[in-house]
């Protein structure tokens, strides 16, 4: 005989019964309910994406730190979805700690970034690693309170009136990846150009926090004790003070970070599409430097050296046609202007915020010998790549790619083997390219990957180096003081569509960089970034 089972004992229960006291009718109760996840997912993506952005532009490798901040945060959202079990029998006193909890950090998060970056990072040792600790410590805290909003959430839904699991979740998620939606949209559209980081991010937590707090006092006060209610009261107060404080600081601590940063002679400081452009000194005798995104990418001190290494080996063949890739500062133009015989110099520079610059501003236009002056030069807005797909083969006579360093992400494909296939196809029989490849002494695999990037386009490269970086600031995508006792130098790569005759003074420069050779690295491709 088969004995029956058992009748198992009913779960415990929530100590509530039946649904939650509302001022409202149920359906509207759940439609704000809704309305709450669609605002609170707005915000937390837009926290997301301001660790990206900021740790790309203070960090560089914008790949590298998408992926750190993308994989820590969904980690700790599992966490947090499996403490917020705790809080379950406590889901509106939880939601509304959370969602307090969650504004202050997400919305200090960007200054206290900028912050630790400014102020420490250029002590070296273990203190340049600062930034780096602080965007995961960041990622994983919001992570864990973003997690922890959506089993509370569901037991709030629950509470207004019961319903199948899978109606609720899909309701709910509907709501989340809406909000999800529109807070993507509006950080790249809204909040950076009109507000830039630190303004944005600290609206965005003023919003999580009145958005939490409404939903819990106004839907759900009964289920707090009286004095439940006044200790979120006095956080939620807490924290809006706080937002606001840092809001009416916030030009004062840019400011302040800013000189931290670049010292105290900043004369230009502007956020545009694009990147941060930042312009020193060039008054009272006082060298100019041109900072973008925080990198050094004009050195008064020798830049004339740099331009001089870059263009005038290239320029010692056929010349009446130039095509200037970067270089919207007009320093490469220059070299190129003292040359006799040169019809056109045509620029491409992405930003037009620099060529205004340097046409402009008095101490960038006396440093280009004001270049855009000059009936040859012409400028064409837009991204590099992409002008030379449009370029008729056998239009120029020499290339100078003027570009950023590899190894930052944006500046991958200006690096690849496509690019610089197209700018063979631009060349004429007798053309050369010059290739700006970054520091060979601190980044020489790197380098060496250009080289046989260029020679994998059809190109025969010669590889030089010469030294002369003004000290102060690494090369390549950080922005951190120079603590290496590597050489500094710069890398370029000479090519040609046949072999590149031998140039008189360059032969030194050659061996130089033949020292570092490191033999066999694969090529860099569009689909397969080697930097």
């Amino acid at each position: 005989m088969i004995e029956p089972h058992a009748p198992a004992r009913p779960s415990t229960q929530p100590p509530w019964a039946g649904p939650a006291r509302l001022p409202v009718r149920p359906g509207t109760g759940r439609f704000l309910v809704l309305a709450g996840v669609f605002v609170c997912a707005a915000c937390g993506l837009v926290y997301e994406l301001e660790l990206v952005a900021l740790a790309s532009y203070l960090i560089g490798d914008s790949v590298t730190q998408a992926s750190v901040v993308l994989s820590v945060m969904v980690f700790a959202m599992g966490i947090g979805s499996l403490a917020a079990k705790r809080l379950r029998w406590h889901a509106a006193a939880g939601f509304g700690a959370v969602e307090a909890a969650l504004a202050l950090i997400g919305g200090y998060s960007a200054m206290a970034l900028y912050a630790v970056f400014a102020w420490t990072g250029n002590w070296g040792g273990l203190w340049a690693q600062g930034p780096r600790c602080l965007l995961v410590a960041f990622s994983l805290a919001i992570g864990l309170l973003i997690g922890a909003e959506v089993p509370l959430l569901m037991e709030l839904i629950q509470r207004i009136r019961r319903q199948d699991a899978g109606g609720a979740v899909a309701d709910l998620f509907a709501a989340d990846y809406v909000g999800a939606l529109v807070g993507g949209l509006a950080f790249p559209f809204l909040l950076l150009p009109f507000l830039g980081q630190l303004t944005g991010t600290l609206l965005t937590g003023t919003v999580n926090v009145v958005a939490g707090s409404c939903l819990v006092l106004g839907l759900f006060r009964r289920d707090l004790t009286r004095r439940g209610r006044w200790l979120l009261v006095l956080a939620n107060l807490t924290v809006l003070g706080l937002l606001a404080s840092a809001a009416v600081l916030a030009d004062d601590f840019e400011r302040a970070a800013r000189h931290a940063v670049y010292g105290k002679d900043v004369r230009v400081a502007l956020q545009t599409d694009v990147q941060e452009i930042v312009l020193t000194g060039g008054d009272h005798g006082r060298p100019l430097d041109l900072f973008l995104d925080g990198r050094l990418r004009v050195s008064g001190r020798d830049e004339r050296r740099y331009h001089e290494a870059l263009v005038h080996p290239a320029m010692d063949g056929p010349h009446a046609r130039v095509l200037v890739l970067g270089g919207g500062d007009g320093l490469a133009a220059r070299d190129v202007l003292r040359r006799r015989g040169v019809r056109r110099v045509d620029i491409v520079e992405l930003d037009a915020e620099v060529v205004r610059l340097a046409r402009q501003d008095a101490a960038l236009a006396a440093l280009n010998d004001h270049v855009y002056g000059d009936p040859r030069v012409h400028v064409t807005t837009g991204d590099a790549f992409d002008l030379l797909r449009r370029v008729h083969p056998g239009t120029y006579d020499v290339v100078i790619a003027d570009l950023p360093d590899p190894g930052i992400t944006a500046s991958t494909k200006l690096y690849s083997q496509e690019f610089y296939g197209l700018a063979r196809r631009a060349l004429t029989e007798r053309g050369r390219l010059v290739v700006h490849a970054g520091p060979v002494a601190s980044r020489r695999r790197v380098f060496w990957t250009v080289v046989s990037t260029v020679r994998a386009a059809g190109l025969h490269p010669v590889p030089y180096r010469v030294g002369g970086r003004a000290s102060g600031f690494a090369a390549g995508p950080d922005r951190t003081a120079g603590t290496s006792r590597s050489p500094r130098d710069w890398g370029f790569v000479l090519a040609a569509r046949g072999a590149v005759p031998a140039e008189p003074g360059l032969e030194s420069d050659e061996r130089a960089a033949e020292r570092t050779r490191l033999p066999g690295l694969p090529a860099s491709t569009l689909v397969h970034p080697r930097y």
